[in-house]
């Protein structure tokens, strides 16, 4: 699938691209010397970051993992999306927020990790519920969450750095909070959100559950405030920040509307016998 390849190459593009800094930061201090170290220091960091970036982002939103005896429709529902990508199982994890929201993090299709608010699972029909769950495998099976969790620790570092600045942690933020925002923009398109749609509504046979599941999730965001770093945006199924201030340069969803949109164009059209009486044509 060209969109897995191109999310293959990102990742690859990311790692050579932080190994290229270090080593262009150790040539100017040190020369070849320095170089080889800040290169050696660059991949020790890259395979740290690797193993550690998924629960770095589920701490950031306060998940837990979920036991298969606390919810077991939850897991045997993922169990069942999984399978039908072709992926291995998702860990479930659950957080503690009243707005009906999931997110997708994880190192690629062999081990990753969805999170479900519990919102989500009390407002959620089972079809929504099925539908925004396979959203998030779709991300894990287009190999999206390892950009996405890096873009989003990256971003979260960079705003965190301005704390650093004392009394002027405001003005230090307006400085950082753009750059922060280019690099998640520089990682992820809008795109990838129809992508993850598109494979969603074929795993579930259906777009209408995921199409229904956004309108409500986008309803309720509306009437609750969402609190969290803004650089996690990118790991949810819609925008959960108002779209104002800080949180305005980190939107990368594409309007809900236009993505329901899509999903109900997807379903293909009612039999003829469905239609109604036809109208003879007058002689």
């Amino acid at each position: 699938m060209l969109v897995a390849l191109r999310n293959i190459l990102k990742s690859w593009l990311l790692v050579l691209a932080l190994a290229g800094l270090f080593a262009l930061v150790g040539w100017a201090l040190g020369g070849l010397r320095l170089l080889s170290i800040f290169v050696f220091t660059a991949l020790l960091l890259e395979v740290g970051a690797y193993w550690t970036f998924d629960r770095v982002v589920l701490g950031m939103i306060g998940a837990r993992e979920v036991p298969l005896g606390e919810a077991p429709l939850l897991h045997s529902t993922l169990e069942r999306l999984a399978a039908r990508a072709g992926i291995v199982k998702p860990r479930l994890y659950l957080f503690p927020d009243g707005i009906p929201l999931t997110a997708a993090t994880g190192r690629g299709i062999r081990s990753s990790a969805v999170a479900v608010s519990s919102g989500c699972v009390s407002a959620c029909p089972p079809a929504e519920l099925e539908g925004v769950l396979a959203h998030e495998v779709a991300h894990v099976r287009l190999h999206e969450v390892q950009v996405q969790t890096a873009a989003a620790v990256a971003a979260a570092v960079i705003l965190e750095t301005s704390r650093i600045g004392g009394f002027l942690q405001r003005a230090l933020l307006f400085v950082l909070g753009p750059v922060a925002a280019a690099c998640v923009h520089l990682l992820l398109s809008p795109k990838r959100e129809f992508a993850a749609d598109r494979l969603a509504a074929q795993i579930c046979d259906s777009p209408h559950g995921l199409a229904d599941a956004l309108v409500r999730l986008d309803q309720a965001a509306e009437l609750v405030s969402f609190e969290g770093s803004p650089a996690t945006e990118p790991l949810f199924t819609i925008n959960p920040f108002a779209e104002s201030g800080l949180g305005a340069l980190f939107v990368t969803h594409p309007p809900v509307g236009e993505r329901v949109r899509r999903l109900r164009a997807l379903a293909p059209p009612p039999p003829d016998h469905e239609k109604g009486p036809l109208s003879r044509p007058s002689s």
